[in-house]
């Protein structure tokens, strides 16, 4: 191997490591898609009293901007219930699965 190569697979692999990390940090969309059916579509369903609310219904860069700043104004008690994890995992699953991700979802 020569050496432009050993130093491209260092960089891939140093990159790959980072880009874990970030999602490692996020949260757990696992756990998020059990807190939000929990949490969320009590009152975001077809049949609720709020309007319905999807992973889909934002871009990803919506649901950042509306976790760090809009902070469900509503009903901010909502919020104000569930920890920073439980917060932050339920951010992830709807991040992961919003309008402009690789997989947008509902949550059926």
């Amino acid at each position: 191997m020569n050496k432009q190569m050993l130093v491209t697979i260092a960089i891939s692999a140093m990159l790959l490591m980072t880009l874990d990390a970030f999602a490692a940090d996020g949260g757990n969309p696992k756990k998020g898609k059990h807190l939000y059916k929990k949490q969320c579509k009590v009152c975001h369903s077809v049949n609720s009293e709020g309007p319905e609310l999807t992973p889909m219904a934002k871009t990803m860069r919506q649901w950042d901007r509306f976790f760090d700043k809009n902070k469900h104004k509503a009903k901010p008690e909502v919020f104000e219930a569930l920890s920073e994890k439980d917060l932050k995992d339920i951010q992830q699953f709807l991040y992961d699965h919003a309008a402009d991700s690789e997989q947008p979802a509902t949550c059926g």
